[in-house]
């Protein structure tokens, strides 16, 4: 099911968990989640940012909880979630593109939002792109450079954009050569 056929929206799909006391929701993030396995999770993820083998990629993300389907291809730079690895899925022969990163997590000034994120088979979120919380990329979907991806996208389209919405997935036509008339 999906939002436009009243399916569950991605706030649906998050989950909401309020931090009272002063400051904001991130002052205190030691107090929920174990500093040492975000340590641990931290130097996994800037050695997979940097090495350039795919194999070893795949092989230490596992590691610390993401679901990497097989030819999963996680780009130099690309940055899979340091809190939350275990709600973040990317299966067979996804791509995750140069310095894109996947959020698995918000914090807010007097909450924490989690959620799944899911990179469907063959989909691609390119360079730079942001993923946020709660978030289905679907199959064969394509999230364009840069973009902001705030809602799912639909298996088979491409978005753009911040936030990113979809475009046309028509080819342009080609000019007409004035010279041939």
């Amino acid at each position: 099911m999906s939002e436009d056929d009243g399916g569950p929206t991605r706030r649906d799909r998050i989950d909401v968990r309020a931090t009272p006391g002063p400051g904001n929701s991130f002052v205190r993030w030691w107090r929920h989640y174990n500093p040492l396995r975000i340590m641990l999770n931290y130097v996994v993820i800037v050695v997979c940012r940097i090495s350039p083998s795919l194999k070893l990629k795949r092989w230490l993300l596992r590691r610390i909880g993401v679901t990497v389907g097989p030819g999963a291809v996680f780009a130099l730079e690309s940055t899979p979630d340091v809190f939350f690895p275990h709600l973040l899925t990317v299966e067979e022969d996804a791509i995750v593109g140069y310095e894109a990163t996947l959020l698995c997590h918000e914090f807010l000034q007097d909450e924490v939002r989690t959620g799944e994120v899911v990179v469907g088979e063959r989909a691609m979120v390119g360079a730079g792109a942001v993923v946020l919380p709660g978030v289905t990329i679907g199959a064969d979907a394509r999230v364009a450079a840069n973009s902001l991806v705030a809602e799912d996208v639909p298996p088979g389209t491409t978005v753009a954009g911040v936030p990113a919405t979809q475009t046309s997935d028509a080819p342009e036509a080609a000019p007409a050569d004035a010279d041939s008339a």
